[in-house]
């Protein structure tokens, strides 16, 4: 099934097998791309040379602070996939984890990682934001 197959299936078609299956590829796909790109900045990280140079050596600590770092974020995006990949097995893939309303495939084809719907997800940025304020 393609995105635009995707989109064209009628509301009552919600996470049903088809749908559920294309999400299921697309994810692993995603984990498949994202353990390879990890794979890769380890290895990269691991063959860094020493530098005797100090301004060098600055230079290459923080080039590894940074790598570190969107490992660090890689790996937090590859235990969400995880859990999308888990909430697809239970059937509980593509329904708000707050309201129980439909995600939407549109916006499951943007971030299908999505546990809230649009709605709740402002609500809880808008929470987020008012504590930041209060802070």
């Amino acid at each position: 099934m393609t995105e635009e197959q995707l989109l064209q299936q009628p509301a009552n078609a919600y996470m049903n097998e088809p749908q559920r299956q294309f999400f299921r590829t697309l994810l692993l796909a995603q984990r498949s791309e994202l353990q390879l790109r990890i794979e890769q900045e380890f290895r990269a990280l691991r063959e860094q040379e020493v530098h005797s140079d100090p301004a060098d050596l600055g230079s290459a600590e923080e080039e590894r602070h940074w790598q570190l770092r969107s490992l660090e974020r890689e790996k937090k995006l590859l235990d969400k996939i995880d859990q999308a990949l888990e909430r697809l097995a239970r059937g509980d893939y593509g329904w708000c984890a707050e309201t129980g309303e439909p995600i939407g495939l549109r916006r499951l084809l943007l971030r299908p990682t999505a546990t809230l719907c649009v709605e709740a997800k402002e609500r809880q940025e808008l929470r987020e934001r008012h504590v930041r304020d209060d802070a």
